[in-house]
């Protein structure tokens, strides 16, 4: 008989997922000491491994909270144990962000990990399940800020400073651009349950090209500049400086010369 408790082996935590922690551990302690013969790639080393354990945590939060909603499938598919390689869409789940954290500097949102709709019941878990992840990526942001917004910068290194400045731009980022209600994402899987089955059926046939949409809204300066312009006040709010996140992006990109205020 079938029950919500997975298999203990569906929801050992991943090694692949410990390997991209312990990346995260070494190069943070690496950035934090000045250890690293290179800081600019320590921080980038840092940066992404934890931009990845952030999507890892984000796919798991959606997964998580879909087994408590009913679809017991989520376990026997490798989703509860935070192996990024184990998505439906591994490529968009992982590579296509990272590829654009490396081009763009922006936290873009990922893929999904595939869950049974059918066997969850209830408009607002439906909801709960989409804002999930958005929603660790929030509390991810939070983390990544709180030294800067709580005043306990006294003794943290500047280049561990300017790393989790960016590493917070990147999760404020990920976290508006995953609430927009544009079919695909979450947002829009937030407000889904609660439409009508007309517009639904008229939304649908766009549901699949989501991220593309996303990347094109970017490209209109008038709506780039409106999100950029969200997106700093947010940062602001949270008090985190715009050096900081302006030289932990500029430091990220290692292969680029940095500006001289930047250089550490």
């Amino acid at each position: 008989m079938s029950t919500t408790t997975p298999r203990h082996h569906e929801r050992r935590v991943s090694p692949v997922f410990l390997a991209i922690l312990a990346v995260m551990a070494v190069t943070g302690w690496a950035v934090w000491t000045d250890f690293a013969a290179s800081p600019a790639i320590a921080i980038f080393l840092f940066v992404t491994s934890a931009w990845i354990v952030s999507l890892c945590l984000h796919e798991y939060a959606h997964a998580r909270t879909a087994l408590h909603g009913g679809d017991i499938t989520v376990g026997a598919r490798g989703y509860l144990t935070l192996n990024p390689l184990a998505y439906t869409h591994a490529w968009l789940s992982i590579v296509i962000p990272v590829l654009f954290l490396m081009l763009g500097g922006i936290g873009l949102p990922g893929g999904a990990v595939f869950i049974d709709r059918g066997r969850v019941h209830g408009r607002w878990k439906h909801s709960l399940i989409s804002a999930a992840g958005p929603l660790t990526n929030v509390l991810f942001a939070l983390v990544c800020t709180a030294p800067f917004w709580l005043g306990l910068l006294d003794g943290v290194p500047r280049p561990f400073q300017y790393a989790l400045a960016f590493l917070a731009f990147l999760q404020v980022t990920a976290s508006l651009l995953n609430l927009m209600p544009v079919p695909g994402l979450d947002g829009y899987g937030v407000i889904e349950p609660w439409l009508s089955y007309g517009i639904k059926r008229r939304i649908e046939p766009y549901a699949p090209y989501g991220f593309f949409i996303i990347v094109a809204l970017l490209f209109v300066p008038a709506l780039n500049g409106a999100f950029f312009d969200a997106i700093d006040a947010l940062m602001r709010a949270l008090g985190v400086p715009e050096l900081s996140r302006y030289c932990g992006s500029a430091l990220y990109r290692f292969w680029e010369p940095a500006a001289e205020i930047c250089r550490i």
